[in-house]
């Protein structure tokens, strides 16, 4: 079963600062730093069988801006739909 939650107490730190470092975009991130972005952002967790395999963050004000980033599915858990929930 795939699940997507806003609860950023489930949110798998160390994993997330794993992959967005190996990523080329977030290249060198510090995990304070990966811990300051999720506190400031909107955030969704993406878990197959209560394993997280995915995340995303939304910097908005709410109201009218919304910008997506950091967007990832793990590797292993690509090709498999997860992605167009």
């Amino acid at each position: 079963m795939v699940e997507i939650s806003k609860d950023k107490d489930r949110l798998d730190i160390p994993a997330i600062h794993a992959f967005l470092t190996d990523s080329y975009w977030a290249k060198g991130r510090t995990i304070k730093e990966v811990k300051n972005t999720i506190v400031n952002s909107l955030c969704f967790g993406v878990y197959v069988d209560a394993v997280q395999v995915g995340f995303a963050r939304v910097c908005t004000d709410y109201t009218v801006f919304a910008y997506l980033m950091d967007v990832f599915i793990l590797p292993q858990y690509r090709e498999k739909g997860i992605q167009k929930l």
